[in-house]
Formats: structure tokens, C-alpha cells, sequence
């Protein structure tokens, strides 16, 4: 019955004005009328339902049925909550339209009132002011974050002695070994140690039997400046000690003649003639040096090879020469005129003296051109994080 009941109320209602049955569920967003609007609606309904053909009981019970239908399927309309924004889907009906358009009087000011409470709200996400802030960059701590891929001309500010280089070079200074640290983006810390050794063995040039010793042994400190955070590179720095020189002793086979200062000798056969000297290149000390490069000792990236290139100059002054002689020399090749070297007294060791003190001057003389010692050299250094 109650089924039969609902079917004759909806029919009736759509074929008395199905237009504005249409009308009301567009107005009302298909929300529920409240109990005001169904009054009339199930007044009407009843009119038209055939009460004769019931019985009273019957009668009683479609009217309670009514009445808990009405009440179970039509609630009291109550406004929804607050929202921050009017482009809610809630706002809108099924055609694009803003709904309740026929209570716009009292929807539209809650609805304002609403905005402006969402739009002073903390919560709000559109205040720049209160924005999150932004998720810290993975590998951004302290320390050297990773860099793949840095150009040479970018600028990186990379953390002070968070990152050391150590590598090796060859150069006239002999084998090299370095460290390096990182200062800034432009500036590393630098130490240099070089050293080698050769000794030629015996070996004899008319007459004239040699044995050569070269001897290299330095340190350096540096600084290198990278103008621009570039990979050209400019050094500056101090040999704080400089072992290099070069020594050498003769002996003159017996009868062998030899000049000088444009005085010929022979040497003796019963004290054969010997002699050593000694060319030392630590003039100045310490000794200062410029040099310029390509290439960074630690590069500023994670790579850890580097291939750096250096030329340079160091001031070392002109290199000093000493000279010891012995033994016993002559005049004529008959070795009748003879003398020690070491004799003032006689005239044949002062005048080979004579000789030996002006052939040296000679020799000082050219040797005072050169004073500065040459760099260049090819690095291989090794860099890796420290912290």
C-alpha cells in the first residue's frame, strides 16, 4: 500500500505542474524541502488519494506512514560548514549553476563571511608569508656536497679544508710529490717536495777520468689563485729549502796536458793531478717563486683526477761555485818543471794558483747571468673529501 501510495503522490504531483517540479529540484539543488514546503505537497496528495475505498484503520495508518516518511526523508536544511573558497564542487549543481540562487540574500554573506575568515586563517596556503619552507637539498649538509658536473667558470663556494689533493710530478726539480687543500673557491694551500739522485759513475774524456753526482732535494709552500673560480691558475710561494747542486771530481791520467786560464799543464807521474768541485744552486734562502698553470690541483666538483700543468720561475740567485785541486803539475812535457798545487813557495804551484783563482772569476762571471731556476711540470694528483 505504501508503495501504491508513493506512486500515486509522485505522478500526481509531476502532472500537475511538472515544469515547476523541475523548476524546484534546479532551485533547490536537489536538496530536501524542509517541512515547511511539504506540508502543502502531502495536503494535496491526500485530496486526491481515493480515502473512500479504506477503511479507517487503513486511512490511519497511510497518515502515519506519511508523516514518518516526510520526516524520515526530508531534514531540516542546515547550512554546510565554512569553506575558504566559492569554487567548491558543493556550490555548484549539475548544470554549472550556482545553487540556492533563490536564497542568495542569506547564503551569499555566510558564504562571504566564510571566505574572509578562510583568507585571515594561518592556514591559508596561499600567504607567501606562510609557506612551508622548502624541503632541505639531499647532500646540502656540511661538508663537500656532490658535484658531477660543475664548469670550470662556475662559482662554487666550497667548504674551507673540506677536500685534500695528493699526487705526484716530474720537473727539473726532480720527482715531486704534493698536497693540497682547499681555502675557498679560489684559493688552495699547497706543499711541495721534490727530490733526485744520479751519480754517473767513472767515466774518462781524454784523458780525463770523471765522476759526476747530481743532488736534488727541495720543499715548497704555495698558494694558488684561481682568478674567476677558472682552472687558470696563478701560485705564488717560498723554497723553504733548497739541497740542489751538482759536484763533480776529475783525475788527470799521467803525461795527460790540460789548460788553464791559456796556461797548458801537465800532470805529474808521481802525484798525479785531482781535483773536485761543487755548483750549488741555494744562493738565496729562501728562495721565492711565481708560477702560472692550467688545470686545478683539487678540482671543485666530485671528481677526484686531475691533471695540472705549472710554469714558473724561482729566484735562487746566482748559482755558487767552489773548487779543490791536489797533486802535483807541470810545465813542460817532459815533466821536469813540477810542483804541488797547494805549494805557494814554489813558482810553479803559485803561478797554477794565479791561474786557477782568474779561470774561476771567468766562470763566476757567466754563472751570475743565471738566477732564476725554471719549473714546469705535468701533475697527477688524487683529491678526495676530508669531511
Amino acid at each position: 500500500m505504501l508503495t501504491y501510495f508513493w506512486l500515486l503522490s509522485t505522478r500526481g504531483n509531476w502532472a500537475s505542474n511538472p515544469r515547476s517540479a523541475k523548476a524546484e529540484r534546479r532551485s533547490t539543488g536537489h536538496k530536501a524541502l524542509t517541512r515547511h514546503h511539504e506540508w502543502p505537497e502531502i495536503l494535496t496528495i491526500f485530496r486526491r488519494f481515493p480515502l473512500a475505498n479504506l477503511r479507517p484503520s487503513a486511512t490511519l495508518s497511510c497518515l502515519v506512514a506519511l508523516f514518518a516518511f516526510s520526516t524520515s526523508s526530508a531534514p531540516a536544511y542546515s547550512p554546510a560548514p565554512p569553506t575558504a573558497s566559492l569554487s567548491s564542487p558543493a556550490a555548484l549543481d549539475f548544470n554549472g549553476n550556482p545553487a540556492n540562487a533563490g536564497h542568495a540574500s542569506g547564503d551569499s554573506a555566510s558564504l562571504s563571511d566564510s571566505s574572509t575568515a578562510g583568507a585571515d586563517s594561518p592556514e591559508n596556503p596561499t600567504d607567501p608569508e606562510l609557506e612551508l619552507p622548502a624541503a632541505p637539498v639531499a647532500g646540502g649538509g656540511a661538508g663537500n656536497p656532490k658535484r658531477e658536473a660543475v664548469p670550470w667558470d662556475a662559482e662554487w663556494h666550497q667548504q674551507p679544508f673540506s677536500r685534500i689533493g695528493i699526487g705526484a710530478d716530474v720537473s727539473p726539480l726532480g720527482i715531486g710529490i704534493k698536497g693540497a687543500i682547499v681555502l675557498n673557491e679560489y684559493l688552495d694551500a699547497r706543499v711541495d717536495m721534490n727530490f733526485f739522485g744520479y751519480t754517473s759513475g767513472r767515466f774518462e774524456i781524454d784523458g780525463v777520468n770523471v765522476n759526476g753526482n747530481l743532488h736534488l732535494l727541495s720543499d715548497a709552500a704555495k698558494v694558488d689563485l684561481y682568478p674567476r673560480n677558472s682552472i687558470w691558475r696563478v701560485s705564488a710561494g717560498i723554497m723553504m729549502y733548497n739541497g740542489n747542486r751538482l759536484s763533480a771530481a776529475a783525475s788527470i791520467v799521467t803525461g795527460t796536458s790540460f789548460k788553464l786560464n791559456g796556461t797548458t799543464y801537465y800532470s805529474s807521474s808521481t802525484d798525479p793531478f785531482t781535483g773536485s768541485g761543487v755548483l750549488a744552486l741555494d744562493t738565496v734562502k729562501p728562495a721565492p717563486l711565481v708560477s702560472f698553470g692550467f688545470g686545478r690541483f683539487i678540482p671543485r666538483s666530485n671528481r677526484h683526477w686531475s691533471f695540472p700543468t705549472e710554469f714558473g720561475i724561482i729566484y735562487t740567485g746566482a748559482p755558487s761555485l767552489t773548487v779543490a785541486t791536489a797533486g802535483t803539475v807541470c810545465t813542460d812535457a817532459a815533466l821536469t818543471n813540477c810542483s804541488d798545487v797547494n805549494d805557494p813557495a814554489s813558482p810553479v804551484g803559485a803561478a797554477f794558483n794565479s791561474n786557477l783563482q782568474a779561470q774561476l772569476t771567468k766562470w763566476r762571471n757567466g754563472l751570475d747571468k743565471v738566477q732564476l731556476y725554471p719549473i714546469f711540470s705535468y701533475s697527477v694528483v688524487y683529491s678526495f673529501n676530508i669531511r
